[in-house]
């Protein structure tokens, strides 16, 4: 057992224990403290944001996309919003038997401010279920195009925050394959998605280039770092937007060009919503 890293004097014990963070007996392995630095690091990332909106008002929402067992929402909750009485926190997961379990959670500790839908991140934007304008949104290595979901609900849904740490979208990549034969030798550009290896790496790199675009436009300003302290995953870019404006045509504009270059007009509508 390793020595237990420093827990915020905030925190309940009770729910490290029911989130398997915290042995029984109030021990800890290593792969369960690599996952509360996980989250206490993204913590430090989102409650400026959390604090910022509470300063305009006396309410907040926040919407988890892809929660799994909610270790983010269950942290946010217990470190920073059990005592506000406005604020609710949305856990969005695809798989049932998760949702309920942190629902009989979320009870046991008294937790009323938070809740739990079993669906998908599509099925999420046309629900009545939640409010229609949210706060806060966040999705963590939502897999594929679920990020992208989650960025038009988030757009949708006149969020004011979002936080994403992409995880893996094979469409750009897989266009990129599809159209190889006849976009190499044109555009010394080709060089980057040649061979197959390359064609995997500049697709997500490209695919997340092409978010922040989209997001540009819609108005967001962005912050996009290394999610340092989540060294045991590959997929360690964190995105923050901020909405500060309206349409921003320039940054649509590079995005288009930046289709044209690679050959990915049919790309066009997935990054313009």
């Amino acid at each position: 057992m390793s020595l237990i890293p420093e827990i915020k004097p905030q925190q309940s014990i009770e729910l490290l224990k029911e989130l398997h963070i915290l042995t029984r007996d109030g021990k800890i392995n290593q792969d369960t403290r690599r996952k509360l630095k996980q989250v206490y690091h993204l913590y430090q990332f989102i409650e400026p944001l959390m604090a910022d909106v509470l300063k305009q008002k006396d309410s907040l929402s926040l919407v988890d996309h892809g929660a799994g067992k909610s270790y983010l929402g269950f942290i946010l909750y217990d470190l920073f919003l059990k005592d506000k009485p406005g604020a609710h926190v949305y856990g969005i997961e695809t798989r049932a038997e998760l949702v309920t379990k942190s629902e009989a959670l979320a009870q046991r500790l008294g937790f009323e401010g938070m809740s739990f839908l079993a669906m998908t991140v599509e099925e999420s934007m046309s629900s009545t279920q939640l409010p229609e304008k949210i706060d806060i949104v966040t999705a963590l290595h939502a897999c594929n195009t679920a990020t992208d979901d989650a960025i038009r609900f988030a757009l949708n849904r006149d969020a004011q925050y979002i936080v994403l740490v992409p995880c893996c979208q094979a469409e750009v990549a897989a266009t990129l394959r599809a159209n190889k034969g006849s976009t190499l030798g044109k555009t010394p550009l080709s060089e980057l998605w040649r061979h197959p290896i390359h064609t995997r790496e500049f697709g997500s790199q490209l695919t997340n280039v092409l978010r922040c675009l989209q997001l540009e436009a819609r108005g967001y300003q962005l912050t996009v770092t290394e999610l340092v302290g989540w060294e045991h995953s590959m997929k360690n870019e964190l995105i923050i937007a901020k909405k500060i404006g309206g349409f921003k045509k320039s940054a649509r504009e590079r995005q288009l060009q930046i289709l044209k270059e690679c050959h990915l007009e049919a790309l066009a509508d997935r990054f313009a919503y």
